[in-house]
């Protein structure tokens, strides 16, 4: 298939600040590409793209970053900012669109989604959060009723978020597992990962940590560097170990060396792409029955699932740690989560809805 990409309006493509829309989008643009498609992938300007290949093309848009939902009130307005980057990604789109298959778009954004029926190309969403913004629960029950096979989720959980006319198609998502690497020391130290931010319950891990007289390696973009000082202010120095954003392969090599992984957020999270990186390095999760995670992880056979919010439960669980086999956690991964699995996942979805 001849297939548009078009990435999220939040941040460049590989800068970080697109959160794990950007390690969804970079994982499925490797597996469209090995099962033969060609790509255009739509994108801010500064944008990079993780494979080079003729047949994969990157157009970069000039703009002003839009912001995200997750840091506006459910009940907010629609806002896009003058000079906003974002209707600059879909005009490019569109018209790049006559010549192709499909658009598929990877931001959560109001103007894509009620652009959908108004336009020619057929437009695909991949919606990538929960029910966070009121507008976007309507603008999304909106195009259910008119056309569902339109929308794909990543877990039963988001998608249970909104009201849809039907069953929703559930796509998960996938991983370059060249990428990651099983590793089977498990007497390392704790980690969590993710943006720095309030909603992905941070200290809750660090809590854990301290119970155990341990260290807690973080990495992940300091998004809100009041509350990441805030956090570590609360704690005896030394606990936390901050880590930064890495790329993926210093990333993986680190975090293989953990005993546990902690994925403590106090949101609905639609699917928890950290939770399947540390399982492809085979380090088991421990985490809230919360959201995406709550599918991902097998209790007791690939980590250990706590009631949310439940920090002494988490701390019990790490004292488990040890019953659960690493090799169990990588299997589930190439079975589940590889990005060959996704993006014949997504070329699916397309089809029918096409």
């Amino acid at each position: 298939m001849k297939l548009v990409l078009v990435s999220t309006p939040i941040g460049q493509l590989g800068s970080g600040r697109g959160g794990g829309v950007e390690l969804t989008l970079s994982s499925l643009i490797k597996g469209l590409l090995s099962l033969g498609n060609s790509l255009t992938v739509v994108a801010p300007e500064g944008s990079v793209i993780p494979i080079k290949s003729e047949l994969v093309k990157l157009i970069e848009v000039p703009g002003v970053d839009q912001l995200s939902w997750q840091h506006q009130g459910k009940n907010e307005s629609i806002v896009i900012p003058y000079g906003g980057v974002l209707p600059r990604l879909w005009d490019e789109a569109i018209e790049l669109g006559k010549e192709a298959d499909a658009v598929i778009n990877f931001s959560y954004d109001w103007l894509p989604l009620w652009l959908t029926t108004k336009v020619e190309p057929p437009l695909f969403h991949l919606i990538s959060m929960g029910g966070v913004s009121l507008a976007m629960k309507s603008v999304i029950s909106d195009l259910s009723q008119i056309n569902h096979q339109r929308l794909a989720f990543h877990t039963k959980r988001q998608a249970a978020d909104f009201d849809l006319s039907d069953d929703p198609v559930i796509v998960g998502n996938g991983f370059d597992l060249e990428n990651y690497q099983l590793q089977l020391d498990s007497g390392g130290p704790l980690g969590w990962a993710g943006r720095v931010a309030p909603e992905k319950g941070l200290e809750d891990a660090v809590e854990v940590a301290v119970a155990h007289r341990d260290r807690l390696l973080v990495w992940g973009l300091i998004e809100d560097p009041e509350y990441a000082l805030r956090v570590e202010s609360s704690f005896s120095p030394g606990v936390i170990d901050w880590r930064g954003f890495l790329p993926t392969q210093a990333f993986q090599k680190e975090l293989g060396e953990c005993r546990a992984f902690l994925n403590t957020p106090k949101w609905n999270e639609a699917y928890g792409n950290v939770v399947v990186e540390a399982m492809a390095c085979g380090v088991p999760v421990v985490a809230y029955d919360r959201g995406g995670p709550g599918e991902l992880i097998d209790s007791g056979v690939t980590g250990w699932l706590v009631p949310p919010d439940d920090v002494d439960a988490m701390k019990a669980a790490i004292t488990r740690i040890n019953e659960i086999d690493r090799r169990t956690c990588r299997f589930w991964v190439e079975k589940s989560a590889s990005q060959e699995v996704f993006a014949q996942r997504v070329l699916t979805w397309v089809q029918s809805g096409i």
